[in-house]
């Protein structure tokens, strides 16, 4: 589905299926947030960084699809149901290209892309950043989503909220926790608030055939919207 038909269908898709999500497996509660809130302009700025991009395909999917292609496929969909809950969005890319603004080779590029990512995040007031991006391992056994949080204040927080979502509501029979996201540049940079989100493994033909799939794209950004909704309401954060 293109995205102008996407956006059109946004209304009724939300409602229908965040309504039916939210009650059966989220409680009155969210299902309260989320209809008081749609229309409800929002303090927060939600950064949405779809990984890799341009020169950095990322990882390859056992079909061979790119993983920078999936990232920019939800990053853009997550968009649109943001905007529709209220919420600025600043997206770190809308097409398949890498940001760097230096570099004469690819490896120079990669580190200015990813300073740019950081930079893009930490002049944005009040944001909280989320990155998309895949798994994958040598094993295709494995599965399910996990997210990986930033060494800012409530990062942790955001990150339990989404992985228990993800373990009850999306990734059936999942009891994968929240990391603390040593090592990746761009959580161990950013000021915000700031998660990343391991949508799945890719390397696992049956949830990489879900993860390709427009349905489960927009099942999964119902999850991170209604979540990530329902946190930046809980303590007037902004």
């Amino acid at each position: 589905m293109k995205k102008s038909n996407w956006v059109g269908f946004l209304p009724f898709y939300l409602l229908t299926v965040i309504g039916v999500i939210a009650m059966a497996m989220w409680g009155s509660k969210t299902t309260t947030t989320v209809a008081q809130n749609r229309p409800v302009q929002r303090c927060n700025t939600i950064v949405i960084d779809a990984g890799h991009g341009g020169i950095d395909g990322g990882a390859t999917s056992c079909s061979g699809v790119l993983e920078s292609k999936l990232n920019l496929d939800i990053a853009l969909k997550l968009e649109a149901v943001m905007q529709l809950l209220g919420f600025d969005t600043r997206m770190i890319r809308t097409t398949d290209i890498s940001i760097y603004t230096e570099g004469n080779t690819i490896a120079s590029q990669k580190v200015s892309d990813l300073k740019e990512r950081v930079r893009i995040a930490n002049e944005t007031p009040n944001a909280i950043l989320i990155s998309i991006h895949q798994n994958t391992f040598s094993d295709d056994k494995y599965s399910g989503a996990q997210v990986f949080y930033a060494n800012t204040e409530q990062s942790r927080e955001l990150a339990q909220l989404l992985q228990t979502n993800f373990n009850q509501d999306l990734c059936e029979g999942s009891n994968r926790k929240i990391k603390k996201a040593d090592g990746v540049y761009l959580m161990q940079n950013v000021d915000c608030t700031g998660v990343l989100l391991e949508c799945g493994f890719i390397s696992n033909p049956q949830e990489e055939a879900k993860l390709r799939s427009e349905e489960y794209q927009k099942k999964l950004c119902c999850v991170i919207a209604s979540t990530v909704s329902t946190f930046a309401g809980g303590e007037n954060r902004g």
